[in-house]
């Protein structure tokens, strides 16, 4: 199956912290970037960038108006404690926005570039005013101070699948849910291991029709 994902760790089934759930409100493969062989999330959701550990594992779902559908879940594989660090990481400049490429190279989430004062300069993309900063955005980014990694998730996009009755409690409106009973944890775990780890299924819900550097980016270099 194209896109399939190699098992980093043969734990991959273990809950070892937290698990958060919350809505993916526009689902454009920009928040989450399941793009080039990771998944991570740079921009939006600054909370759960904040809290979040290595081994927990976040759930991405479709408004309330779609069903409270699954889009995605990954384990936390790494985390980079800093927007500079996520920059000068080689592994991840395939994630700097391109505009002179294709569609998926242009929804790049590795968007703040640090500078010698310690600040960073936005650069354009999706959370930019075109070539301009978007300042409030910026700020909302930022402000979760830390990047999410990981090579252990299913991505859905525009597929996006219903949650089993088993996982209704993880259905959130506003922000994000966090606490959860072990009974609810291992009732996800078991939802993990029928699905299966196997990277990205289908383009992101927001997508130009017929385009498919979608699945061109998976693992590939789409246009570098």
């Amino acid at each position: 199956m194209q896109g399939m994902m190699r098992h980093r760790h043969s734990d991959h089934q273990h809950v070892g912290g937290r698990l958060y759930s919350y809505v993916v409100t526009h689902d454009t493969g920009f928040s989450p970037n399941p793009f080039f062989g990771y998944c991570t999330l740079a921009c939006c959701k600054p909370a759960i960038r904040r809290s979040a550990q290595v081994g927990d594992w976040v759930v991405g779902l479709t408004p309330k108006s779609s069903g409270n559908r699954v889009v995605y879940f990954m384990r936390i594989d790494e985390v980079k404690d800093s927007f500079a660090a996520y920059w000068r990481d080689r592994r991840f400049a395939r994630k700097r926005p391109r505009y002179d490429r294709t569609i998926a190279m242009k929804c790049g989430d590795n968007i703040y570039e640090p500078k010698s004062d310690g600040t960073y300069r936005q650069l354009r993309s999706t959370h930019s005013d075109g070539e301009r900063e978007n300042p409030t955005q910026k700020a909302h980014d930022l402000g979760g101070k830390r990047v999410l990694i990981s090579e252990t998730f299913t991505y859905f996009g525009s597929e996006a699948i219903e949650l089993p009755p088993t996982l209704k409690n993880l259905i959130v409106g506003r922000a994000h849910k966090c606490h959860f009973t072990p009974t609810e944890k291992s009732n996800f775990i078991d939802f993990v291991s029928a699905c299966g780890v196997k990277g990205v299924q289908a383009a992101p819900r927001v997508w130009s029709s017929g385009d498919d550097t979608w699945a061109k980016a998976l693992a590939g270099s789409c246009g570098h």
